[in-house]
């Protein structure tokens, strides 16, 4: 047994050590499946957050999207190693009726319950949203609450507690009326709830979903977005939140796939995106490489990671935190067959500038060329 760790311990080293003589991996530090094996075929759209009793990580699991068996599953760093994904919620209606869940939220109140939102509906624009409680790092689940009046929670990206005591939700509908950002705001830790917005629209028509939100100090935020621009979208807030610019399009190229963001402890901020142009003037495109970029103000990015860059699409729905020990913690969609979670050193990122929205060139490196991949939600 002792020769097995020790095996195993090397093998670890010399993965990593490889990682990092490879371009843009430098600062990796863990890069790992969540599992093996489940007992779904296909998973999508991971959660991850630090609780006081270590990391938790959700996501959804079924047949396929939108199939009514899916559920969220949870799994749990213990003792170095991920627990083996239990569900904690289905769309169960009936006896004769069942839903697909979608999009599971994670969020830790501080000296509190652990939060899941995740939504329930046949599609993203008949959904709504949902919320369990864990008092006890994730082991187990309240029953769960309907939020109010059809609200969805985040609808993707993790919740932010304001200087304010304003837990702000970023979130978005898919209606009729196109791709629009709103944002739910509870005081109570989701007892009670207000919205903000939909943003307003510039003459040229942004259809955005999903935002992320950055800090800057003294109430200023910030958001990015997915849209079906061909670019991340961004709009500011300069009073915590209540009122909101308008919707811009970004340098930064966007797929029309999901993205997360944070802003560290030193007040740079971190984005993980696919950053891929469509090719032509298509609206979506492939959805590798998984890249990372750092930026100071929030408009000007730095190139510093490719998580993935395989010529197999998918590599998506990222997320990020940034852990109570400085650590980057992302983790995302693995060609809808795993969920991978990475953490990075971010004092380690080696930064290159991104020029007219173009990911730097290192010589010795090209990148894979995509191969065809069916379109996805």
């Amino acid at each position: 047994m002792k020769f097995k760790a020790v095996l195993a311990g090397l093998i670890f080293v010399s993965t990593m050590s490889q990682a990092q003589d490879k371009p843009w991996r430098k600062g990796i530090i863990t890069d790992e499946f969540i599992y093996e094996k489940a007992n779904f075929p296909s998973v999508h759209s991971a959660t991850i957050v630090e609780t006081p009793t270590g990391m938790v990580s959700a996501f959804f699991g079924g047949t396929h999207e939108r199939n009514p068996d899916v559920e969220i599953y949870v799994s749990r760093l213990v003792d170095g190693k991920w627990t083996a994904p239990v569900s904690a919620a289905d769309g169960v209606q009936s006896a004769s009726k069942r839903l697909p869940t979608w999009n599971p939220v994670l969020y830790q109140i501080p000296d509190g319950d652990l939060l899941l939102f995740y939504k329930i509906g046949p599609k993203p624009s008949e959904w709504w949203g949902m919320l369990k409680r864990s008092k006890d790092g994730g082991k187990t689940w309240s029953e769960a609450e309907k939020l109010p009046n059809n609200q969805i929670g985040p609808v993707k990206n993790k919740p932010v507690l304001l200087s304010n005591g304003n837990l702000f939700a970023p979130s978005s509908t898919e209606g009729e009326g196109g791709w629009r950002v709103h944002f739910e705001v509870t005081p109570d830790f989701g007892k009670t709830w207000r919205t903000i917005g939909s943003l307003d629209k510039t003459e040229e028509i942004i259809n955005a979903i999903q935002p992320s939100i950055l800090f800057h100090g003294d109430g200023k935020l910030q958001i990015l977005a997915r849209t079906r621009n061909r670019a991340l979208a961004t709009a500011w807030s300069y009073d915590n939140g209540e009122t909101w610019t308008a919707m811009q399009k970004t340098n930064l190229p966007n797929n029309n796939s999901g993205t997360d963001a944070v802003t560290m402890k030193n007040g740079k901020h971190v984005l993980v995106y696919n950053h891929v142009l469509p090719p032509g003037d298509l609206v979506k495109g492939p959805r590798t490489p998984l890249n990372v970029s750092v930026s100071k103000d929030g408009i000007n990015w730095k190139a510093a990671l490719i998580l993935e860059d395989s010529p197999i699409s998918q590599y998506s729905y990222p997320a990020v935190i940034q852990t109570s020990d400085g650590l980057l913690h992302f983790i995302y969609t693995w060609r809808r067959e795993k969920i991978k979670h990475v953490v990075v050193d971010p004092s380690k990122l080696k930064l290159k500038k991104i020029k007219n929205g173009v990911w730097p060139k290192l010589k010795g490196y090209e990148a894979p060329k995509p191969e065809n991949a069916p379109a996805e939600e």
